[in-house]
């Protein structure tokens, strides 16, 4: 999650590799940009998609969004998440994310919030990220 590896007994599934958090950051950088959604970036129906990487995912968003005049100046991230806990993980998932934007970890928010227990994610059957991005001129 966020690029990092986040041992826990259950895995994400998707058709690329499934990191719920950098697919919320490629959304926020695209959205900011007016360049639509990752769906259309990176479509399932595309067999190219099928296991990749979100990082490199992440890669060619920062760069269709740097295409266009912007870059990144700090995102905000928040994880809604019953399990794991992402406490232990946060600093090596923002300086993760920050290395692959080109920012520093200080411009990468990081939060995680448990469902108390409640819906799918406090059920452990889903996790959800949201996350906002700040694009400056470049």
């Amino acid at each position: 999650m966020g690029g990092v590896d986040v041992p826990h007994d259950r895995n994400l599934v998707g058709h690329s590799d499934a990191d719920v958090l950098l697919h919320a950051v490629i959304d926020a950088l695209l959205g900011a940009a007016a360049l639509g959604d990752i769906g259309q970036m990176f479509p399932d129906t595309d067999p190219a998609n099928r296991g990749r990487d979100s990082a490199e995912m992440l890669e060619a968003a920062r760069d269709a969004v740097a295409s266009v005049g912007w870059r990144v100046g700090n995102i905000d991230c928040i994880v809604h998440a019953q399990r794991p806990r992402l406490l232990p993980f946060r600093q090596a998932i923002r300086k993760r994310m920050a290395d692959i934007l080109g920012i520093d970890p200080e411009r990468v928010g990081l939060k995680g919030k448990t469902a108390e227990q409640l819906g799918s994610v406090g059920q452990e059957k889903a996790i959800v990220a949201q996350c906002i991005a700040l694009l400056e001129p470049r």
